[in-house]
């Protein structure tokens, strides 16, 4: 057999970045929604720039929501309370472009069918104890800790917009070492050294040690690991003062960070009777019962839908040569054991709540909280007693 090394690479970033801000906003939207009514439809996008807000979208509720308030509470728990750092909830501009949902569409869903044509993806590796691959996984939980130490003031200096990379890497299919760690986030300028130009290495020091340390496996480092932080030198001008957002342009870093392909569509601002989102979370669902029942050591799930048809028009599983039994074998078992109308996975997975800005940040995969109906293995017997 052929040993081989590579280097695999994965992102993320922080609940501040001007896209994130965009989905946790359309997210928000739809929660507000469905805490009101359960059987609310949602399509809501948001666009963020230097000052304003735009929210559109096609909406058919009997709730009301309030979306300048919402707007402003989302940033405000972000951290965009002051001008310092380019944008402000309080006097920011927002203009609420709300319309209905199409009659044409509504007529195919409101009888059990998919609310679009697709396809969509689900993927699990054990890698991690989540099955996760472990790029996005470290990515992810950088992203997470470079918002903590900013919010509880450890290093009071960051400001809500950053970024997150990680390269791993590996030798012979499994991870081995951590080749680049880089992380670029926002600050105030008092952390510039005497030329204005880049940040001191003192605060690089700090934020490898308070971000980075307790993060990444101690046994992966070694004394070639690259740390980069903030490589243009600064990063005072973030948000949406440096760069525009919309909803849905993170879609790799919502799932598994170039790991498994993707489908093409985004997730947040969606309510569960659209595919896009619910049918990829019930892929994930499946195929991390099929690792965690140790049928495979790694698993692609896809599905495909047509518009208006309740059960799916095909139905994938791809083991890439780990499985035990095969592929065609545990795809019947899916079909068995998985309801895969869109009602059945609403239903399965429980998915009519306001559970989805919890979503929007940090990753919809992996993070095995509460309301992550998606990331329960309670499949895992009845799959070993029928495999």
């Amino acid at each position: 057999m052929i040993k081989d090394k590579y280097l695999f690479t994965s992102e993320s970033v922080t609940e501040g970045h001007p896209d994130k801000v965009c989905d946790q906003i359309s997210d928000a939207v739809l929660d507000d929604v469905l805490k009101q009514d359960s059987n609310g439809r949602v399509a809501c996008e948001t666009f963020i720039t230097v000052g304003l807000v735009i929210v559109g979208g096609e909406i058919t509720t009997h709730g009301y929501v309030d979306v300048n308030g919402l707007v402003r509470d989302v940033l405000r728990k972000i951290g965009y309370t002051d001008s310092k750092y380019g944008f402000n909830y309080k006097t920011c501009g927002i203009l609420n472009a709300i319309g209905s949902q199409s009659p044409d569409i509504a007529q195919g869903v409101d009888i059990g069918g998919a609310g679009d044509q697709g396809l969509m993806i689900g993927y699990a590796i054990n890698q991690t104890p989540e099955l996760m691959p472990l790029p996005i996984s470290l990515a992810h939980k950088l992203a997470m800790q470079l918002a903590k130490i900013r919010k509880t003031g450890v290093l009071p200096y960051l400001g809500p917009d950053g970024k997150t990379q990680v390269t791993v890497e590996f030798a012979d299919g499994r991870p081995s070492r951590i080749d680049t760690v880089l992380l670029s986030s926002q600050h105030t300028e008092d952390i510039l050294d005497e030329t204005g130009k880049k940040i001191t290495n003192r605060a690089k020091d700090e934020i490898i040690q308070e971000v980075v340390m307790p993060i990444v496996p101690k046994e992966m480092l070694d004394r070639n690991t690259k740390y980069l932080v903030n490589p243009t030198g600064k990063f005072v001008i973030g948000g949406p003062q440096s760069d525009t957002g919309m909803t849905g342009r993170k879609i790799i870093v919502d799932t598994y960070g170039g790991s498994a392909p993707h489908g093409g569509g985004a997730f947040s601002g969606k309510d569960p009777t659209k595919v896009d989102r619910s049918a990829t979370y019930m892929a994930r669902y499946i195929a991390k019962n099929l690792v965690a029942a140790g049928l495979c050591a790694e698993c692609m799930v896809q599905l495909a839908y047509a518009i208006g048809v309740a059960e799916p028009v095909s139905v994938m599983v791809f083991t890439n040569g780990t499985g035990l039994v095969p592929n065609s074998r545990l795809t019947e078992l899916v079909r068995k054991h998985f309801d895969l109308t869109p009602r059945g996975i609403i239903h399965e997975l429980n998915l009519q709540r306001p559970i989805f800005k919890e979503t929007a940040a940090y990753g919809h995969f992996g993070r095995e909280l509460p309301n992550f109906s998606w990331e329960k293995t309670d499949k895992v017997d009845e799959l070993i007693k029928d495999a």
